[in-house]
């Protein structure tokens, strides 16, 4: 989540530091949603590049060329509309803050699934030493299985 706060300061930062004219709404302007839309997928591919870029390279996967194509627009038009909407801090902050929602609903989506299935691989091992204590319990040895 800090990264997303870094982003979005620096942003701010380049803007300001550039012009103090309000930039012109553009006429391809990305709507706010779609907006969400492409910085949440930025996001997500920013995480991955830094978990493993190797990957991504191996499969051929170039993360801008990835998201101007997933979203039907060019760099001019996502440059144009961020600067837009980053001058305008509040609906810039709604986006961002959106953003961040998604992120934190699925984190916890994915701490939950794996919460499940750390539970199961447990009882998994537990089942399995269980059977273990069995075959080595001496009490049980020489007993036919009624099974048999």
């Amino acid at each position: 989540m800090k990264k997303i706060g870094v982003l979005f300061i620096l942003g701010l930062l380049v803007l300001a530091c550039n012009s103090k004219e309000k930039p012109k709404k553009p006429d391809n302007l990305i709507s706010m949603d779609k907006m969400e839309h492409i910085l949440y997928d930025l996001y997500i591919m920013n995480a991955a590049k830094g978990v493993n870029r190797k990957i991504l390279e191996e499969n051929g996967v170039v993360p801008e060329t990835y998201l101007l194509t997933k979203h039907n627009i060019d760099s001019a038009q996502f440059a144009n509309s961020n600067a837009y909407y980053a001058f305008n801090a509040d609906e810039y902050r709604g986006i961002v803050e959106k953003v961040k929602e998604r992120l934190e609903k699925e984190k916890l989506e994915f701490e939950e699934q794996e919460r499940i299935e750390g539970q199961a691989a447990k009882r998994r091992r537990d089942s399995i030493t269980k059977a273990n204590r069995k075959k080595k319990d001496p009490k049980t040895k020489g007993l036919k299985n009624p099974n048999n």
